[in-house]
């Protein structure tokens, strides 16, 4: 019979959020938006995982970020697509489909359907102050080992 509680690794908490800098409040807890071209992983190549930086869940795999030259990280889609839900977004005068986590319930981005049509279609604009990126050579040690081989393989393809 399979284990129907809710996986608890992954969680907002009151001490991570008392660790978040006031960017990354506003953008995660305010649903806010870091300015264009100032993210700190918008020109990250290394080989790694990005987490929520609330939660700490897997989100995106470096192998499915691109250059959009929209200002903002992009990637192609979620490393587990369990771990984001997409909500339909009306601020600001638009439509739009706004991308939160599923554990941690941070605001990360949004999604178009203006992405490379080679690999998908998406482009997961995301917000860098949503995030932390972990090495790939870090990510055992960081409890992320699951997803080594993944990140590996698609490194490698």
């Amino acid at each position: 019979m399979a284990d129907a509680r809710p996986d608890t690794r992954y969680a907002k908490t009151e001490e991570a959020l008392a660790k978040l800098t006031p960017e990354q409040y506003y953008v995660t807890q305010e649903s806010g938006t870091e300015r264009p071209g100032t993210g700190e992983y918008l020109h990250t190549r290394e080989p790694g995982l990005y987490v929520d930086i609330v939660s700490g869940e897997p989100l995106f795999a470096s192998a499915d970020k691109f250059d959009s030259h929209c200002g903002w990280p992009s990637f192609t889609r979620p490393i587990e697509p369990a771990h984001v839900n997409e909500l339909r977004d009306t601020t600001h005068g638009m439509v739009r489909t706004e991308v939160r986590s599923a554990h941690g319930d941070s605001h990360l981005g949004h999604v178009f359907p203006d992405g490379p049509r080679d690999r998908g279609g998406l482009r997961y604009c995301i917000n860098s102050a949503s995030l932390r990126f972990v090495p790939l050579g870090e990510m055992e040690a960081q409890g992320y080992g699951d997803y080594v081989d993944q990140v590996r393989a698609a490194e490698q393809g």
